[in-house]
């Protein structure tokens, strides 16, 4: 398979999640999982069985492997920020990896709400909507504009921040310069079906994601979760976690208190 080749099946899969998503009449329905929508497995279905039809292997969110023994993988969000769909906010996305030996190869990251669309492949630079995307230089911590999951326990010295609630679109915002870091506050971290649709549009951009324990941030056999640090630079990226380890990040779960 040919990266062109793949990115027409991505995107073919990308389009029909989205009509999926669009024929469910109560997107707040769960499913009999913890955390998990009635949308997240309408979405899955479909796009598991394109990408295995068309000789690939996938590790979704929402149904586990499918032909492990593969040599290409997709690592599949159907739909990363599934709370943001369920309530109608533009935040949510398509996000999908192929990984071959040597690590991400291609992905696709859609927002479904806005129709944009991030491309990336290894070696070959990123896209937003077919254009080529072009390297923004990253500014200092203290001037940035940061997303974040979950409840920090302090404030880094960023000069804004956000929680958008989808982090395939957040770390992609990064590499284009939309947002300036991406910073998981939790003690559980992110999945790999959550940014690994971004990371290779953010590293193909000049980008860097690291993870708050030092460890590789791919780990997908078996799937373990991250906690990425994410900015357009190394500098950047190494001097966030140096202030979020130094106020107390990550030690213990931050939790409110909602008696009052």
């Amino acid at each position: 398979m040919q990266p062109a080749e793949a990115l027409k099946l991505l995107d073919r899969v990308a389009a029909d999640i989205l009509a999926a998503v669009n024929e469910v009449t109560d997107r707040r329905a769960r499913s009999d999982r913890p955390g998990q929508y009635q949308l997240d497995l309408v979405a899955d279905g479909g796009a598991v069985a394109t990408l295995t039809a068309a000789g690939l292997g996938v590790l979704s969110e929402e149904s586990g492997r499918h032909h492990p023994e593969r040599s290409l993988q997709v690592v599949l969000d159907p739909v990363d920020g599934s709370t943001n769909a369920s309530r109608g906010l533009p935040w949510w996305a398509t996000s999908a990896c192929i990984l071959d030996d040597e690590g991400p190869w291609v992905s696709l990251v859609r927002n479904q709400v806005l129709g944009t669309t991030y491309t990336a492949v290894r070696g070959g630079g990123a896209q937003r909507d077919g254009q080529p995307m072009t390297p923004v230089a990253a500014p200092l911590v203290d001037d940035s504009m940061a997303a974040i999951n979950g409840t920090p326990v302090s404030h880094l010295g960023w000069k804004q921040f956000r929680s958008f609630g989808a982090a395939a679109l957040d770390v992609c915002a990064v590499a284009e310069g939309t947002l300036d870091l991406y910073l998981d506050a939790t003690t559980t971290g992110n999945a790999q079906w959550d940014f690994l649709g971004g990371l290779l549009v953010l590293t193909e951009m000049g980008g860097v994601m690291l993870d708050a324990q030092d460890r590789p941030v791919v780990a997908v056999s078996p799937p373990e979760r991250r906690q990425p640090i994410v900015a357009r630079s190394h500098e950047a990226a190494a001097e966030a976690l140096r202030r979020a380890r130094a106020s107390g990040w990550w030690r213990t779960p931050v939790r409110w208190d909602t008696s009052k």
